[in-house]
């Protein structure tokens, strides 16, 4: 998947997020790849705190360019879990991840990110990314939960590590790792992105 595909097939959607005035933010391997050690992904996650109020509204806008259930989205709102959408043009499905109303969530949404996926994409635009603090707790959280099996998902947060030594908040990345239960994926993580650094050296 390039990332003109990615831009394609969620420029729509982003479209119809800024006329319902509904904040989102790419989370997952697309904004891993942003910030640590790019790879190809079939995974387009974005999360948003879409309301039940605008899902009329939201399905109208995205029919002509999305296969998208009207019932799945109303009921990933009532159970704050997910619904997808397939993208007409490239088929390739978009994962929507309504908020959830826990204080990390909210304070990982508040530091969201603006940044250009594809400088050649015409018109070039910006887009809402996780900030990369937050793209290594949520990949560890995927990885625990995961039965720590997922080696995309590990290599995913090493590479974050490796590329953004010495710009991340150590205080968030540890405050929340500890509160969330992840310090000992976190410690093990740290240890062999610098680890692997300091043998390149």
């Amino acid at each position: 998947m390039s990332e003109s595909e990615i831009v394609a097939a969620i420029r729509p959607l982003i479209a119809a997020f800024d006329m319902l005035d509904i904040p989102y933010f790419i989370g997952g391997s697309i904004a891993s790849s942003a910030f640590g050690m790019a790879r190809s992904t079939l995974d387009i996650d974005i999360i948003a705190p879409v309301p039940a109020s605008a899902v009329d509204s939201l399905v109208v806008l995205l029919k002509d360019a999305y296969y998208v259930s009207e019932t799945a989205v109303r009921d990933a709102i009532a159970r704050r879990s997910s619904f997808n959408l397939v993208h007409l043009k490239t088929m390739l499905k978009v994962d929507v991840f309504v908020l959830k109303d826990h204080p990390y969530d909210r304070q990982a949404f508040e530091r969201r990110i603006a940044e250009r996926l594809d400088p050649k994409a015409d018109p070039p635009a910006l887009f809402y990314l996780a900030a990369a603090e937050d793209i290594v707790l949520n990949k560890l959280n995927w990885f625990q939960m995961g039965g720590q099996v997922s080696e995309r998902q590990w290599a995913d947060v090493i590479g974050v590590l490796k590329v953004q030594q010495g710009a991340l908040d150590m205080h968030y990345l540890r405050s929340w790792a500890g509160q969330l239960g992840l310090m000992p994926l976190l410690d093990k993580a740290l240890a062999e992105a610098y680890r692997d650094d300091t043998e390149q050296k």
